[in-house]
């Protein structure tokens, strides 16, 4: 596989099927929370540990996944503006929906997760500029689009490695990287041990216990690997042919993973027993974690650039609505969710009722409310449409 068939027309068709998958792993996810036993702002009333058992799988490599797959098309975006045009394009496509989103799509979430202190939606949503942070006791908060807020931070961060990678100097680098990383050993375990050692450093300033996106910069950095390991080997045409290469070794390595990782969760289940301690658990519970996460990326990378690039007339329209689609998913979620989990059905019942309310719901509002007017496309960080008379006046001149 050479880089023709890795980019074709100038879209990289494998990495728009994987931010479909991912994404849609977010509905998946996100609706479960509703059920399961973790902290979350709203509750069914009854949970069960089952959901469990393939979140917790999900919960380590579904984000990394998406930024990896964001790190890869932000090098791409680059090549196509200079780094002033680049920064204009991060502020319109992520800074402006963050903001956007933090007044208008996430204040419902937070409302129902208090609706019992207020008579109505009108008077909770005054508080939201009182502009005090959330959760104590105020209304502002990103929620779910903390991933905004970090991508567009590690897109200006990146930017002179960005330069640096599109620049004839970086070829020694490139050369070396290929020559480090080709080998499927090389591969899984030179990008986890660096990640883990990054924890091995702030996670003492910064532990999982007080977790907080505000201030956690160990879960920071943890993200900003997988954003620049999507850089780095979407940069270099023959390492990115070696993952795909690879993706058997991969796929082994990422099942061995799962052994001790799934050891030590059915251990804290009570469904086996280990001989060590709690902390000692824990500690090799969250290690393990990281070697799955980067593993299961780098897995689902390599057969999806062996399986899935390729066209479809309808990828292009899917990839335009998912970044709509990600701004709403988590608050149309609670929101349905909320009066469904009312309801005296079954969990399963509920669950399969809340994902296909959403997909719908959130397909209705993108096609009849956003991306026919210009505003709601800036207000959701899409590109602007252009009238029609100017496309043909272009098409009469030549």
């Amino acid at each position: 596989m050479n880089q023709g068939l890795i980019i074709s027309n100038g879209r990289a068709h494998d990495l728009d099927w994987l931010r479909v998958i991912a994404i849609a792993i977010l509905l998946f996810f996100h609706t479960g929370m509703w059920f399961n036993h973790w902290g979350w702002h709203v509750k069914n009333n009854e949970l069960t540990y089952s959901f469990q058992y393939w979140m917790v799988w999900s919960h380590y490599f579904r984000m990394p996944l998406l930024l990896f797959i964001s790190g890869a098309g932000t090098y791409i975006a680059l090549g196509k503006r200079t780094p002033g045009q680049f920064r204009v394009e991060r502020l319109k496509r992520l800074f402006i929906p963050l903001i956007f989103g933090m007044l208008v799509i996430v204040p419902p979430q937070i409302y129902y997760e208090r609706i019992g202190q207020y008579a109505s939606y009108w008077e909770f949503y005054k508080t939201v500029f009182q502009f005090k942070p959330y959760p104590e006791g105020g209304s502002l908060s990103w929620h779910h689009l903390w991933f905004i807020l970090y991508l567009f931070i590690y897109s200006l961060l990146a930017l002179p490695f960005l330069k640096y990678l599109r620049s004839p100097k970086s070829e020694n680098f490139k050369q070396k990287c290929q020559w480090l990383l080709s080998s499927p050993a090389a591969l899984l375990f030179i990008p986890s041990i660096l990640i883990l050692n990054s924890q091995f450093l702030l996670r003492p300033f910064f532990p999982e216990e007080t977790h907080d996106l505000t201030h956690d910069w160990a879960f920071f950095v943890f993200y900003f690997c997988f954003f620049l390991m999507g850089i780095i080997c979407y940069s270099i045409p023959q390492l990115w042919k070696a993952i795909g290469n690879n993706r058997k070794y991969l796929l082994v390595a990422t099942i061995i993973s799962l052994v001790p990782f799934y050891g030590c969760y059915f251990h804290f289940r009570g469904l086996i027993h280990l001989p060590w301690d709690e902390r000692t658990m824990e500690d090799f519970f969250n290690r393990t974690g990281i070697f799955v996460s980067w593993f299961t990326v780098i897995t689902i990378i390599a057969y999806g650039q062996h399986y899935l690039n390729k066209s479809h007339p309808w990828l292009s329209k899917i990839s335009e609505g998912l970044y709509p689609f990600y701004i709403l998913h988590q608050t149309v979620i609670i929101a349905i969710g909320y009066y469904i989990c009312q309801l005296p059905w079954s969990i399963a019942a509920k669950y399969w009722s809340i994902c296909f309310l959403t997909l719908a719901s959130c397909l209705a509002i993108y096609v009849l409310l956003i991306r026919p007017f210009n505003v709601m496309r800036f207000l959701f960080g899409m590109r602007q449409k252009r009238p029609k008379y100017i496309i043909f006046s272009r098409v009469n001149r030549k």
